[in-house]
């Protein structure tokens, strides 16, 4: 909380600010305002709802300080921006950002909300930095429907692709040392977000689709990435690793045509090129488009596409430790106050065990402490579970109650519906 205690003027929604991330990061099955509440000792679960809703501070604002800590902490020049996508399974149609749509998460089109977010990963550790709500056509074309989530008016349809690169733009601009860029192919498939990168003087290893054209002689043909492959000698393969593992380093085997001109601007002074990588076991091929402004290496390219694995795992620790797909919230500002909160509560867990592994004496019979086990001390060792019985009895008692009264309100709705001619 230090870094962004000053963003809240009054001393309510600075405490329960400090209470909701601590909820956070208990060991709680859900992590709802109401268990967050109970948790944090409070009687009703008014004061977190109102942080999320009606307390004035700036989420943004924190999102900033939040930012710049961890730029601080991780940064440095050959430090890389990841970028990718989650998805919420939601139902109704009322919660910002909602409708059916294909998200990963479920691996299919399913009613739910999606969210783009930028992660960063340093020498020292990695975790997600920033975040934007995906608004489809849907909803930015309908201003009341819009109006009624409390979407901004200023905000127009967006791809996730530009909120991708609005996110990089802003953390070059506010001073994030980085110098590479990877996502997945629903990014590196797009000419646009690849030209941004290139307007930042950023390097990129941007994973593309097999069916993607790859400009070859200079930009006067055009050959599908999976054909390149096909047609590459065995000679052209190289094994490397592209990273540390669970279960040790991650070897595929590695081609790179590095005489790749883009096909938007071939004079645009960097240097372009074709990485495809192969699974030893399976055989299955994976292709990225690349460009530095530098001449790079092999090495370099394949440390960087290794990197993207970063913000998948971000994300399984944010779902996971913190909560971050457990919100139930609907409107615009709440999202993206629980969302900076649960980012808040990750780069806890990530500096600590940042720290640790630095600090730490080395012992090869142990491994590094990950963000599950830090977290796992940080309840044992400084988070206390209150223990009074009439605390728990009385919450009990309060869900009960309030859940009679939802029902009963649901089963009016529906009668009246039932009812209308």
């Amino acid at each position: 909380m230090g870094c962004f205690a000053a963003r809240f003027g009054r001393v309510e929604p600075r405490r329960a600010a400090a209470a909701f991330v601590t909820g956070l990061l208990a060991d709680l099955e859900v992590k709802t305002c109401w268990q967050l509440a109970e948790q944090a000792g409070h009687a009703r679960p008014d004061a977190m709802q109102r942080l999320l809703y009606r307390a004035v501070w700036d989420a943004d604002a924190v999102r900033d300080d939040l930012r710049q800590l961890i730029a601080d902490r991780f940064g440095g020049p050959d430090a890389v921006l990841a970028v990718d996508e989650t998805g919420d399974l939601k139902k109704g149609t009322h919660t910002v950002g909602v409708q059916r749509q294909y998200t990963g998460t479920a691996g299919r089109i399913e009613n739910s909300q999606v969210g783009v977010f930028l992660g960063y990963a340093g020498a020292g550790g990695h975790t997600l930095i920033d975040r934007r709500v995906y608004l489809p056509a849907s909803w930015t074309d309908d201003r009341d429907r819009c109006a009624a989530a409390g979407v901004p008016d200023e905000i127009e349809f967006a791809t996730k692709s530009q909120l991708a690169a609005d996110m990089i733009t802003a953390a070059l601009d506010a001073g994030v040392p980085a110098g590479w860029v990877t996502a997945d192919e629903a990014y590196g498939n797009s000419a646009a977000f690849r030209a941004r990168l290139r307007e930042h003087g950023l390097g990129y290893v941007l994973a593309v689709s097999c069916s993607h054209l790859i400009p070859l002689d200079g930009g006067k043909v055009k050959v599908r990435a999976d054909q390149v492959a096909a047609e590459l000698p065995a000679s052209a393969w190289q094994r490397r690793s592209a990273g540390a593992g669970s279960k040790g380093p991650r070897f595929y085997d590695w081609a790179w045509l590095d005489d790749v001109t883009t096909d938007a601007d071939p004079d645009d002074g960097g240097h372009h090129s074709l990485l495809i990588r192969r699974n030893t076991t399976t055989g299955e091929l994976a292709f990225y488009r690349c460009w530095t402004l530098r001449p790079s290496t092999l090495a370099q390219l394949v440390r960087v596409a290794g990197i993207r694995w970063t913000i998948e795992e971000s994300f399984q620790a944010a779902k996971g430790q913190v909560g971050l797909d457990q919100h139930q919230v609907r409107r615009w500002d709440s999202w993206h106050r629980f969302t900076t909160l649960a980012l808040a509560a990750l780069a806890v867990l990530a500096i600590c065990a940042a720290d640790a592994a630095h600090h730490e004496p080395a012992d090869t019979s142990l491994i590094k402490l990950t963000v599950n086990e830090v977290r796992r001390l940080i309840n044992a060792c400084i988070i206390r579970p209150i223990s009074d019985p009439n605390h728990r009895l009385h919450w009990s008692g309060w869900r009960r109650r309030h859940q009679a009264q939802a029902r009963k309100s649901h089963y009016t709705r529906r009668l009246n519906l039932e009812l209308q001619p």
